[in-house]
């Protein structure tokens, strides 16, 4: 995932190669998600989706800044698109900080059709405020998503992979990642039961992590490049997307 990505970049830029890592590199949270959904596993799921979140905002990020600067000693990434990043995650958390505040005051304990109607809508807008930043990020303002460049030292070349291939890997990479995050899922219950921990423990630390690795070895990996633009594009987009 992570040479398929760096590759795609190259080609269509680092704003939509980190978004296509997010996008595929998230495959594995959305199979964890259906598959437990499934099972009835409901407090996995809003646990695993808060731990994604925190794992690729905090955890990966923040590994990344570590790793990346002890190689280098400085390394820049463009200012504007991390201030969008900043507030399209500002406004996934007020809009699922006012269900939860409304739900507590009105009927805590239970679910009221007022609650799911609101639950509904504010699902509805996030979906709609996520596909006006894709179009304003890749569209109508894509010059303000470019990178600042901050190439590796001296002596590094690369073999240039063709677009079918690197599309390809990164399409074959994420399907096994979801088909090994879907095992996982399978393992979590006994696994909860014989260590004694709950779900939400599981979903927001084991399968939040593991279901994000994919994603946050890419990011870790780009900084290491001093690729910050890309690496900050797909820690934060991947956030952006699951919230």
């Amino acid at each position: 995932i992570v040479l398929a990505t760096e590759q795609l970049s190259t080609r269509t830029g680092d704003a939509i190669g980190g978004l296509l890592n997010a996008t595929f590199g998230n495959a594995p949270e959305l199979i964890i998600a259906l598959v437990a959904l499934k099972a009835g596993y409901l407090e996995m799921v809003r646990a695993s989706l808060v731990g994604a979140i925190l794992a690729n905002l905090l955890l990966a990020l923040g590994a990344a800044f570590l790793l990346g600067g002890f190689r280098f000693h400085d390394q820049r990434f463009n200012p504007t698109a991390a201030r969008t990043y900043s507030t399209m995650m500002f406004l996934a958390a007020i809009s699922m900080t006012v269900p939860s505040a409304f739900s507590r005051l009105l009927a805590p304990g239970t679910v009221i059709r007022q609650t799911q109607i609101l639950n509904v809508g504010i699902a509805a807008l996030l979906l709609v405020a996520y596909g006006l930043y894709v179009l304003y990020s890749l569209k109508t303002h894509s010059s303000a998503f470019s990178s600042i460049e901050s190439e590796e030292g001296p002596g590094h070349a690369e073999e240039q992979w063709g677009l079918p291939r690197a599309v390809g890997s990164l399409v074959a990479a994420s399907v096994l990642a979801a088909w090994m995050s879907e095992i996982l899922v399978g393992a979590a219950e006994e696994t909860g039961k014989t260590l004694g921990m709950s779900q939400v423990f599981i979903g927001i630390v084991f399968v939040a992590i593991v279901g994000g690795a994919a994603e946050s070895g890419a990011a870790v990996a780009m900084a290491r490049k001093n690729k910050m633009d890309l690496s900050v594009g797909i820690a934060l987009g991947s956030c952006i997307q699951i919230a």
